[in-house]
């Protein structure tokens, strides 16, 4: 069973300037629909502004909600932040929450937008406006769902504005695993980087994984696992360097919610990163990897189970 969090308004309309395709969020509920999985969708409320504003710039969010932010923070975006925006982030970020407290319940859900990881604290970048993931995990300490939030990155582009916004933290660890030479050029420094060469294919990609995944949750010891499953790892994504394939993003995130899972600790997916000009082809990877992602939790028994045991 996947548990998946989606709402009307991550399908928000293309804003006039910007080259971001909006399409895929609707495309990938359509596939997993028709995948003939058995699936259970869960609507987000909107992230709260007093959440939002405990991570970024309280004057940023005030610009975003009120859909006036300047040009300038806009170009770094990549897209206008119209009010149909201001609102899908909401939404989007309260995405990443809800799919945190669902996989507290059944061990794994997703949430089918966000991945945020390039937003900043007082600016958005690289298509990202809010960042969900260092939103969704200083709220889980904050409300004492959790004490360490472990952020496993494995989007192709690195993971700076989760970096950022966690820098100095001993509650939070960021993993990010990434195309050394893709954006953004300035990296952050993330607890653990691992910068991966052009063209590294499923072997090299999963011999670095299972080097630092396990080490990483075995030394840090999180009692949560927030995971952007960024699928332009793939060897046809318009903007990865690196050359996974279908098979390769399946072990990626088995083994993922895999390690989690056999510790006892809960996985929360968010969408991050895929593209190309074929939406269906990139929809279906995100939904094959949300599958793939529930049918390794369906092999470990859900944490109230174990709570009882």
């Amino acid at each position: 069973m996947l548990d998946v969090v989606h709402h009307a308004d991550y399908m928000a309309p293309r804003p006039e300037r910007g080259t971001f395709k909006f399409d895929k969020y609707q495309l990938v509920m359509v596939a997993l629909r028709e995948s003939g999985e058995p699936i259970t969708e869960h609507a987000p409320l909107p992230m709260p502004r007093a959440w939002l504003e405990a991570v970024h710039d309280p004057a940023y969010v005030g610009e975003v909600f009120a859909a006036e932010v300047p040009r300038d923070k806009e170009r770094r975006i990549g897209f206008p932040v119209t009010p149909h925006i201001a609102s899908r982030v909401r939404h989007t970020n309260g995405g990443t929450w809800l799919a945190a407290q669902l996989a507290m319940e059944h061990g794994y859900a997703a949430n089918s937008a966000a991945g945020s990881h390039h937003a900043l604290h007082d600016t958005g970048a690289g298509y990202c406006v809010f960042n969900d993931l260092a939103v969704a995990a200083n709220r889980l300490i904050a409300e004492g769902d959790a004490q360490r939030v472990l952020i496993v990155d494995c989007d192709v582009h690195q993971g700076d504005g989760t970096a950022a916004l966690t820098a100095g933290r001993e509650d939070v660890f960021t993993l990010s695993l990434h195309a050394e030479k893709n954006f953004p050029v300035r990296k952050a420094r993330s607890s653990r980087d691992v910068a991966l060469p052009d063209g590294v294919d499923d072997e090299g990609y999963m011999e670095a994984l299972t080097r630092h995944l396990p080490e990483v949750m075995a030394v840090f010891a999180p009692d949560l696992v927030l995971y952007q499953a960024g699928v332009d790892p793939h060897a046809e994504d318009k903007l990865g360097r690196l050359s996974l394939s279908d098979a390769g993003l399946a072990a990626r995130d088995r083994f993922v919610v895999g390690e989690a899972r056999r510790r006892c600790l809960p996985v929360a997916s968010a969408l991050g990163g895929g593209y190309g000009d074929d939406q269906h082809a990139v929809a279906r990877r995100h939904a094959a990897s949300m599958l793939a992602m529930a049918q390794e939790n369906s092999r470990h028994p859900a944490p109230f189970a174990m709570a009882g045991a």
